[in-house]
């Protein structure tokens, strides 16, 4: 029976194609603030330094159909957990919730909500099958398989075979007696430790805390280190409406901060490189994360390449053509080189002053 609930809204067009853009600052969008004292002319304009405009809502006002798409647009992309589990009689169920995450990796615990149905109150058949048996086995989602996990979350009877129905293949797990799914690149086998439920009206979630008593990961999605490669697993995740999200190719991004590197942070970076009217939050991000700056000598050498050079001895917008070469060094990892550009540009600002 059906875990994830069904789009009240418009549908969405489905088979978008996604890429990663820019995406412009909406003007109605940006408030106007004060500009601190010796922010350069070019840095002013710089909209992630002033405050947008917010919609404050106080969830108690609002429709239980609505608040529950603010909660999941905003806490989004949502792993999936496909659960499948037997009742007493050991027929089989297969159900999609997105409210789900690993909480704890020593004692391995994951944890997903079934949550009472909002238009009549009542609970879901993954829900009565674990309190009779205590079992569930949490199958990953991938693209290959997401139109058939969406199949299985329709509101079959409790005597139907969501497996059946979704197409999907049944394989024996062996510490737990509900069955495993043959597409899925990776299951969990789980005994329940534990059911909290969070209220008795519509919308009410009851967590299941699962002990996890052995994991299968298909051969093909390690990589040589034998760990799990994303684009190889190739994920999906849920967020608002009828919005998903595939978490392999150009959505893949890798971000490596050392806990044990202290970085220079924000507040210590130069005003005329913080209010960059180029560079993103997360792009000074990387400057901020350097444990120290660029030398005087460093900049020095750096200012002497024919390439900086052929910037800086121009008369035109050599502040911004800096800064936009700070943000293609940021772009391919040069991020030393970056930070020496923009330490340059602040140099040319003193000067100025």
């Amino acid at each position: 029976m059906a875990g994830i609930p069904g789009s009240t809204d418009a549908p969405v067009e489905p088979d978008r194609q996604l890429s990663v853009a820019r995406h412009p600052v909406r003007p109605e969008l940006v408030a106007h603030s004060p500009v601190p004292a010796g922010i350069p002319k070019f840095a002013r304009t710089n909209p992630a330094s002033v405050p947008a405009s917010y919609r404050s809502l106080d969830p108690a006002d609002l429709a239980v159909k609505d608040l529950h798409q603010f909660i999941l647009g905003i806490v989004s992309p949502r792993p999936i957990a496909f659960a499948s589990t037997l009742d007493a009689e050991s027929r089989p169920n297969l159900a999609p919730y997105s409210f789900f995450n690993a909480f704890s990796s020593n004692p391995p615990i994951v944890v997903f909500s079934s949550n009472r149905k909002v238009k009549d109150n009542t609970t879901k058949d993954t829900l009565h099958n674990i309190r009779q048996t205590g079992e569930v086995v949490i199958n990953a989602v991938s693209y290959s398989m997401m139109r058939q996990m969406a199949l299985a979350s329709i509101e079959y009877p409790p005597d139907v075979d969501e497996f059946a129905k979704a197409g999907l293949t049944p394989i024996p797990s062996e510490l737990v007696k509900p069955f495993r799914v043959a597409e899925s690149p990776a299951h969990l086998e789980c005994r329940v430790k534990d059911i909290i439920t969070l209220g008795d009206q519509g919308g009410a979630g009851h967590m299941i805390i699962c002990d996890v008593l052995r994991i299968h990961v298909r051969e093909s999605v390690l990589d040589e280190q034998d760990r799990i490669d994303p684009h190889r697993i190739d994920l999906v995740g849920r967020m608002g409406r009828a919005f998903y999200v595939r978490a392999s190719g150009a959505a893949i991004h890798t971000l490596y901060q050392p806990m044990d590197a202290i970085g220079m942070g924000f507040d210590q970076v130069p005003p005329s490189i913080r209010h960059s009217p180029i560079l993103t939050g997360s792009e000074l991000a990387e400057i901020a994360a350097l444990t120290r700056w660029p030398s005087e000598e460093e900049i020095s050498v750096f200012a002497d390449m024919p390439e900086i050079r052929e910037i800086t001895e121009s008369e035109e917008e050599v502040l911004e053509r800096l800064h936009e070469r700070a943000r293609v060094y940021i772009g391919t990892g040069q991020v030393r080189m970056a930070a020496e550009t923009l330490f340059l540009a602040d140099r040319i600002v003193g000067h100025q002053d």
